[in-house]
């Protein structure tokens, strides 16, 4: 993601939360780290809280943990043909969604109980 990427995703997201708040977890991408990005963080604080993961700390980072998943039970098998690995992916589309699933990430980061 670039910058103008992140500040339209950060405008859809405002839009997605119809007043609500939200605390969002980020990495260091440099986009999210950009002096235009800060400044309009700064001016959204009254929905939105951002928190930042550490430099490299993959074992809080609930992603981390489904990108392990796709690649050994998903991907460790595939050839290495973007067309292959494109199906694949398309085919665990469904674990993606699995609530559990993605709840049992979220524990294994220990950022949910």
């Amino acid at each position: 993601m670039n910058i103008p990427e992140t500040l339209r995703l950060l405008k859809e997201l405002k839009c997605h939360m119809r007043g609500r708040k939200l605390l969002l977890i980020w990495d260091g991408l440099p986009a999210h780290r950009a002096k235009v990005v800060t400044a309009y963080l700064n001016t959204q604080k009254h929905w939105l809280r951002v928190v930042r993961f550490p430099s490299y700390a993959p074992e809080v980072n609930p992603i981390e943990y489904l990108w392990g998943a796709m690649k050994k039970k998903y991907l460790a098998c595939c050839t290495p043909e973007l067309a292959a690995i494109g199906r694949e992916l398309y085919r665990c589309r469904s674990a993606i969604r699995d609530k559990n699933l993605l709840r049992g990430f979220l524990k294994a980061s220990k950022l949910y109980y």
